[in-house]
């Protein structure tokens, strides 16, 4: 009796432990952690060293008082490099660091014409999308057909190709206007400096 309460109550650690086994790891296996019976080991210079087991990469690793980091865990055998993991990951830091910092998010902005839009609005609205256009955004500019102007797509059209020109000499026309239901849309990027 007591011996299949044991079997069963070790049955139920085993299950919860395996839940709590991660499936993945996100990080690189360092040292210790590698398990694989044979490794292709890459020295600090970048010379192939040739394929050992892990004990002896290990070995290697610590009398040149490195790492031994798996750095291709799915090839067969798996591939491990000597080197200092905390320089390694000191770079790999710096460097999305810096692709981050050189990353330039472009923003949408629009800028609404009317139909019937008189010159000093127009102008008004021109000075802006110019304004945004400079700081290297893009520009959407719409106009809205309200009631009988729906009959009249042709004006709407005439505005927004008034507007480009207005615009040409420091944005390019990224998508011509069209009508989508009851929106004529047109979107302007900046020239690119070549």
């Amino acid at each position: 009796m007591l011996c299949g309460r044991s079997i069963s109550v070790r049955i139920y650690y085993f299950k919860v432990l395996w839940r709590c086994l991660p499936i993945g790891k996100k990080e690189i296996q360092i040292n210790e952690e590698i398990r694989d019976r044979e490794l292709r080991i890459i020295g600090s210079d970048g010379q192939q060293l040739g394929i050992m087991s892990a004990k002896d990469a290990l070995n290697l690793a610590e009398q040149k008082n490195l790492d031994l980091v798996k750095i291709a865990p799915q090839s067969n055998p798996p591939v491990c490099k000597i080197m200092d993991y905390g320089k390694y990951r000191f770079e790999q830091a710096k460097r999305e660091k810096e692709a981050r910092k050189n990353q330039r998010v472009v923003d949408i902005k629009e800028v609404r014409l009317s139909l019937n839009i008189d010159t000093h609005d127009f102008n008004t609205k021109l000075n802006n999308a110019l304004k945004f256009i400079k700081h290297g955004d893009k520009v959407k500019v719409s106009i809205r057909f309200r009631g009988r102007e729906m009959g009249h797509p042709e004006i709407g059209l005439e505005t927004m190709k008034r507007f480009a020109d207005a615009c040409s000499e420091t944005a390019v026309v990224e998508k011509p206007a069209k009508l989508e239901g009851r929106n004529m849309l047109m979107f302007l990027a900046p020239k690119s400096n070549k």
